[in-house]
């Protein structure tokens, strides 16, 4: 092929819209819309992010070969007009409320393409959604072969695949459709137990672990039932999203001994028991469909994709169940990874190109630092024109700076080079803290996050040291995975600690980093290396070097209801309407103290301060 291949990958119209470049099968650039807009989970088109991944590459749109869109939005219409349809007359306000969005948007992406990208001549092409979730998983992954699973809440029909890639070649040989889906399941008890749909999932995860399963059973016996091969149907009489506004109906209380959680109202130890039982039956699922596709395929190795597959809990767990030899998940597994994996899709499935494999455990997704990198020279131009204080340090002498501040207990706010595609942050765009401190959990949830006090953070551990402090001797680079903290490094509770129970167990220190052990003794681990992020990496091992801990607490550069930080002026904005001590953009260190005081349009302090 003469010249260079452009292939622009746009995911839209759901939530989290974002766009990804692929150049010649390489990953140029990859983020997600809400980033620029500050919008969280912005579905609108990824207008910002296709300019930032042209920027990156240096192009126009006339520079574009192809541009892809994530799943066919006429096959997903079929589906809402037939599942209408099978309800009818149910449903009829649910339907005349999707209908207009449908006959002027979404119909119509591909002019809404072409308005967005001027310039662009050439074809757009469409992937199908588990396809775009399979080919974010495979291609990109360390291996030349392996099994690929995607699990999300639905894409057009499909709710759940499976299928094998070798080498450039990717095909799915198997699928459960909706209305059955383990997504949905799970996001049905996230909103039985009053969080938000499609982005409360995770607080249902970090919620389990102070509940029972006592609700097992009640799960299996009535609303899903789960098959010995992984199959499984939801029993539809007990839901209502078919047909209403809301995921379960007065069946689905009768079941759980009453109605929904009102949101924001005080956690029971009813919905930590709920969340315990729906996680552990999401395990079961999994590793059920991992022995069937294991047994199908003969693959050793297994790749992840769907929303499924950002349950870093169930991930461990199948990791150590040892199904598979390998395992590996693509970082942005929600539906901002479709535009990448549709992207490589074009490259590799529509034009038959080969793929570069990375080798030695190592994948394409280059630690998934895909966004805009900030510049001091454009950050200092920001603070002094706000009258903000901060010292600049070289290269060399940064990471010790900032150890020596974790070292004395102070939260910093990192903003240093590419930022993260994906849900979490891996030491680009986030706040850290000492994993050593009991209080640091409690105050950076209350204090800065502006969140739930039960909400676990995660360890950022150097990857040479993760098998002497948890129970798993492989990388987790993307936050993906949760396993034990070692048995040497715990804690043994007493027996007055064994009588507290639900929220009143964040009390009981867990382990010699209990800023870090959630309250089963598990950890959200991140292993970093010098290669894919060198400056992170320097400030763990000068904190070790200083304190004998290579950990340290890293948790999501945002408050609640927030976007994570792209820019220094969104990082500035964040530092100074929380309690953090220090903000480091790129080689700039600020300290709290020394900053102007901060003033800003409306009183943000009735949102988010807390006594």
């Amino acid at each position: 092929m003469a010249g260079k291949t452009y292939i622009l990958g746009i995911s839209a119209y759901y939530h989290d819209s974002a766009a990804a470049l692929v150049c010649d099968g390489e990953i140029v650039a990859a983020a997600q819309e809400e980033r620029f807009t500050r919008v969280k989970h912005d579905p609108r088109f990824p207008r910002n992010a296709v300019d930032y991944c042209l920027r990156a590459a240096g192009i126009t749109t006339e520079d574009l070969t192809y541009v892809a869109f994530y799943d066919k939005p006429i096959l997903k219409f079929e589906r809402i007009l037939q599942t209408y349809l099978g309800v009818a007359p149910n449903g009829l306000r649910q339907f005349w409320k999707a209908m207009p969005v449908w006959l002027k948007e979404k119909l119509g992406t591909n002019k809404l393409i072409r308005a967005e990208l001027p310039g662009y001549t050439r074809r757009i092409l469409f992937g199908e959604h588990h396809e775009s979730h399979a080919a974010s998983a495979f291609f990109p992954s360390p291996f030349e072969e392996s099994a690929v699973i995607t699990i999300d809440g639905v894409g057009e029909w499909a709710t759940t695949t499976y299928g094998v890639g070798r080498g450039s070649k990717l095909e799915l040989l198997g699928e459960i459709n909706f209305p059955h889906s383990l997504g949905m399941l799970y996001s049905a008890f996230t909103y039985y137990t009053g969080f938000k749909v499609n982005s409360g999932e995770y607080k249902v995860m970090g919620l389990a672990p102070y509940g029972e399963p006592r609700f097992v059973d009640a799960i299996l016996e009535n609303v899903f039932e789960l098959r010995d091969d992984g199959s499984f149907q939801l029993r539809m009489s007990h839901f209502d999203f078919l047909a209403g506004l809301e995921m379960t109906n007065s069946r689905f209380d009768k079941v759980f001994g009453g109605p929904p959680r009102t949101p924001e109202t005080e956690l029971g130890q009813r919905e930590m028991d709920l969340a315990a039982s729906v996680q552990v039956v999401t395990e079961m699922a999994l590793e059920r469909i991992a022995r069937f596709v294991r047994e199908k395929t003969g693959m050793k190795n297994l790749c992840l994709a769907g929303g499924v597959a950002l349950n870093c809990v169930a991930n461990g767990k199948l990791l150590r169940a040892k199904i598979f030899d390998n395992l590996w998940i693509q970082p942005a597994a929600g539906d901002a990874g479709g535009a990448l994996g549709v992207a490589l899709s074009v490259w590799h499935t529509y034009l038959d190109q080969p793929r570069k494999i990375a080798g030695e455990g190592k994948d394409l997704q280059r630690g998934s630092y895909l966004g805009p990198a900030p510049e001091s020279g454009e950050a200092k131009i920001y603070f002094d024109g706000i009258g903000a204080i901060y010292a600049e340090h070289d290269e060399q002498a940064l990471p010790e700076v900032v150890a020596g501040i974790l070292a004395e207990q102070k939260v910093v706010g990192l903003c240093q080079g590419r930022m993260e595609f994906g849900p979490r942050a891996l030491g680009g765009r986030s706040i850290l803290g000492d994993a050593r401190s009991q209080e640091m959990q409690t105050t950076m949830n209350l204090k800065i996050k502006f969140r739930e006090s039960f909400r676990p953070f995660a360890p950022s551990i150097l990857e040479e040291d993760v098998g002497e402090w948890f129970e798993q001797d492989t990388p987790s680079p993307y936050m993906l995975l949760v396993a034990p903290v070692r048995e040497e490094h715990r804690i043994a509770v007493t027996k007055e600690e064994e009588s507290l129970f639900g929220i009143e167990k964040l009390k009981i220190p867990r382990s010699k980093i209990p800023a870090v052990t959630h309250v089963d003794y598990s950890a959200r681990i991140q292993t970093v290396n010098e290669e894919t992020n060198p400056v992170y990496y320097r400030i763990i091992k000068s904190f070790k070097e200083k304190t004998g801990c290579p950990i340290v607490v890293n948790t999501s550069f945002n408050v609640r209801g927030e976007p994570i930080v792209a820019t220094a002026e969104d990082a500035y904005r964040c530092f100074m309407r929380t309690n953090m001590d220090y903000l480091v953009v790129d080689r700039l260190v600020l300290s709290k103290t020394d900053q102007p005081a901060w003033k800003e349009e409306g009183d943000w302090r009735n949102e988010f301060e807390l006594d």
